[in-house]
């Protein structure tokens, strides 16, 4: 009898059957996935990120409004992450944009809808309104611009 020990076989002829289609599935959801449109709302996201003057605009409007006041108290100012938080979706070559924030006041937390579109880099506001979610009690929409 011989007493040889017997090599194992490397990984890579034990494996390589599952190895080739598990590389090939990865390749082809990561290709599906960059194609499904998942990545340009990151791109709008980013884009509101950066274009802060179409919030600052509106929530100063928002903030003069004695009805607004009177029912969510003193507004917190908008920051960056609440952009990111917020629904965002730009239209014929980032010159509208429907936008859905949330905003936070002393008494109360609403929704604040924007409809907006940028003419000569300044934008023009088609339709502002606050959708006052709680408390509860307090439940309404206050159209600051209404839509036309």
């Amino acid at each position: 009898m011989d007493n040889e020990l017997i090599k194992p076989k490397s990984w890579w002829k034990r494996h390589w059957i599952w190895f080739i289609p598990g590389c090939c599935i990865i390749l082809f959801g990561g290709v599906f996935f960059l194609l499904s449109g998942v990545l340009s709302s990151g791109g709008a996201f980013a884009t509101a990120y950066n274009d802060t003057e179409l919030y600052d605009g509106a929530f100063t409007l928002v903030k003069a409004n004695a009805k607004v006041e009177m029912l969510l108290g003193t507004l917190e100012p908008i920051d960056n992450l609440t952009i990111l938080e917020g629904e965002v979706e730009y239209r014929n070559n980032n010159q509208n944009v429907v936008s859905t924030i949330r905003i936070a006041g002393t008494k109360g937390k609403a929704r604040l809808d924007i409809v907006a579109a940028k003419k000569d880099s300044i934008w023009i506001y088609t339709k502002i309104q606050v959708r006052i979610k709680t408390p509860p009690e307090k439940q309404q929409t206050i159209s600051i611009i209404p839509s036309e």
